[in-house]
């Protein structure tokens, strides 16, 4: 018996001190920690909007536990930096154990105060980490940015410059008797949520060199293509004379709605040299309104391109519009690059209204219109009854498949149907500039380029022989 409880005994200073083996840190002053990165970096930073989180892992690389004794921010409490160590808010903790072979995450927000500043700034610091004496740093650099900041209302005539940026926090309108001008090079971003409503009127004229940005206020290159991070700009019926030229509206939900169906009379708007992408529901969206386009670019939108519906008037010159959306979504589009309709059905609680109206013109001259749609048709044209329906194409490029009928001349000239345009990287990069083999080469009608010479890059159309179908001109480069 005495025996068994000698061995009992044995048995549980043993445990007792392998336990306390198993509780030793790593003692060495040359211990080194391990980072996922040494530069945490943040892209421009707005007043008032909060940056995203980055994360930045703190590795273990021993077979012991490490005691790291402090973690801290180098500025204190005058850093712009915010730190979340292990799920404790704090810019500074003590003694932060890793357990061996394991890591822990720090999170890091910035918050920066601005000065008079117009152009960008950068903001650094760093998180310093003392482990056995032994000192190590993981750098911080954050861009500033600092903004002007909208209104909820537009009254008389404003002038947005682009000296500073503009920011619309929760949604801006521009009232009825408003004008706003907005300069070449301004920049505009929209927080989630808002948009640009505009009952007066909006000239948005840009250069070649100094185009106009409407876009969300998300600048992590994570966010560079994603849809619905902001409403889009929507001109109410009654508001005329619109202009946006040299412009970009990207990453909304409808980039730019032309007039509203419950209103009444129609809104009117020149889109020229302009892109307009990557938006959840569609690029153009037009309502009994008058849209007059010429080399513009619509692509990577959720549902249509352009959705021309309850008639209208409409022109579109020299533009190409290309929805490859599978190439940003897990499911197939469903829904054509361009629909034209005389009649929308509006569902609400009680009861669904169908508005209808007369198509007076829907005219696509030396255009591209296509897609990855399965089944082939990019085009669809759908007459409600008794109203007015007048389309035509001439001299375009149209993704339709072979039962797609184009045998009245009334309404189709020149058509080139269902061949690939042969984009350079409609994909990845949206690059919809032709390639070498494009069957758009030199298949567009002079007539119409001579009204618009100078392609979306600027580029003559008009030097090398029959003009291009679509928004860009292929330039070939001459041998050395």
């Amino acid at each position: 018996m005495r025996k068994s409880f000698s061995i009992l005994i044995a048995i549980i200073l043993l445990i007792i001190m392998v336990s306390c083996e198993d509780e030793k840190y790593v003692s060495s002053s040359d211990v080194k920690l391990q980072f996922s990165t040494q530069t945490v970096k943040f892209d421009t930073v707005f007043p008032t909007i909060g940056s995203a989180t980055q994360h930045l892992k703190v590795y273990n690389p021993y077979d012991q536990k490490v005691l790291i004794s402090n973690i801290r921010l180098a500025s204190g409490k005058e850093s712009g930096f915010k730190l979340n160590i292990n799920g404790v808010a704090s810019n500074e903790l003590f003694d932060v154990e890793i357990p061996a072979n394991d890591s822990i995450y720090i999170f890091i927000e910035v918050d920066l105060n601005f000065g008079d500043e117009d152009l960008p700034f950068v903001v650094k610091d760093s998180i310093e980490f003392m482990t056995n004496d032994n000192s190590q740093d993981v750098d911080l650099l954050a861009w500033g940015q600092d903004v002007v900041l909208v209104p909820a209302s537009i009254s008389g005539n404003v002038n947005w410059t682009a000296a500073k940026p503009y920011l619309v926090n929760t949604g801006t309108r521009v009232e009825r008797g408003a004008v706003l001008t907005v300069d070449p090079g301004a920049h505009v971003y929209f927080h989630k949520g808002s948009g640009l409503y505009v009952k007066g009127k909006i000239i948005a004229e840009g250069t070649p060199l100094q185009p106009i940005i409407f876009e969300g206020d998300r600048l992590e290159d994570l966010y560079r293509n994603v849809p619905d991070q902001w409403v889009g700009v929507l001109l109410f019926s009654g508001s005329q004379d619109n202009l946006f030229n040299h412009v970009e509206i990207k990453n909304g939900n409808i980039g730019l709605q032309v007039g509203t169906v419950e209103s009444e009379g129609s809104a009117s708007v020149v889109v020229a040299n302009s892109k307009i992408y990557n938006h959840a529901y569609a690029g153009i969206f037009a309502l009994k309104s008058k849209v007059r386009a010429y080399n513009t670019l619509i692509t990577n939108c959720g549902l249509y391109g352009a959705a021309l519906l309850v008639g209208g008037e409409y022109e579109f010159y020299h533009s190409t519009i290309a929805n490859y959306r599978n190439a940003f979504s897990a499911s197939n589009r469903s829904t054509p690059t361009l629909m034209v309709s005389d009649h929308v059905i509006v569902d609400n609680s009680e009861e669904s209204i169908t508005y209808t109206g007369d198509l007076n013109k829907a005219y696509f001259a030396n255009c591209i219109i296509a897609g990855d749609i399965p089944g082939g048709n990019e085009v669809e044209l759908v007459k409600l009854g008794d109203a007015v329906f007048n389309f035509r194409f001439d001299h375009c490029l149209l993704q339709l498949n072979d039962t797609f009928d184009i045998s009245a001349t009334g309404h189709y000239h020149e058509i080139i149907k269902g061949a690939n345009p042969g984009f350079k990287d409609p994909y990845r990069e949206l690059n919809f500039e032709l390639d070498s083999l494009s069957p758009a080469k030199n298949a567009g009608s002079p007539e119409f380029s001579v009204l618009f010479p100078f392609d979306l890059l600027n580029q003559s159309r008009t030097g090398n022989g029959a003009p291009d179908l679509g928004a860009y001109e292929r330039i070939e480069k001459k041998p050395d």
